[in-house]
C-alpha cells in the first residue's frame, strides 16, 4: 500500500465511524517525517481510543503495522506513526489547544470530501 492509499484508506476508515473534523495535511515537501499528517477529533476520550483502537486493527487485516502509537492510556491524543503517514486522533479540546493546522500551516490541505468521494 502506498503512502497515498494509506491515508485514504485512514480517511475513509475514519470518516465512516465518525470522526470528526477530519483533516489531511502534504508535509512532504516540508518535512522528512512523512507524507501525510491526518488529523481527526472525537467528542470523547472512549471515542478516541475506539477510534485508533479500530484504525489500527484495520490497519493490521490490510498488512500495516505503526512505527509506534503514542497517548493510547490518556486518549486525549493519539498519535499513530505508520511512517509515511502520520494520524492524529484528538479528544476536541486537545486539539483546540494544540492546534496542529496553525503550527503545519505552510502544509497543503487536501480536500477530505473529494478523497471520500463527495
Amino acid at each position: 500500500m502506498t503512502p497515498h492509499e494509506l491515508m485514504e484508506e485512514a480517511v475513509r476508515f475514519l470518516d465512516s465511524k465518525k470522526a470528526e473534523d477530519l483533516a489531511v495535511l502534504d508535509i512532504g515537501n516540508l518535512s522528512g517525517i512523512g507524507d501525510y499528517f491526518i488529523i481527526a477529533s472525537a467528542s470523547n476520550t472512549t471515542l478516541v481510543k475506539t477510534l485508533a483502537e479500530e484504525l489500527e486493527n484495520r490497519l493490521s487485516a490490510a498488512g500495516m503495522e505503526p512505527r509506534r502509537v503514542e497517548g493510547a492510556s490518556s486518549a486525549m491524543w493519539i498519535l499513530m506513526d505508520y511512517y509515511d503517514v502520520i494520524i492524529h486522533i484528538f479528544y476536541r479540546e486537545t486539539r483546540d489547544f494544540y492546534c496542529l493546522e496553525r503550527l503545519w500551516s505552510d502544509a497543503p490541505r487536501l480536500d477530505v470530501q473529494a478523497i471520500l468521494g463527495n
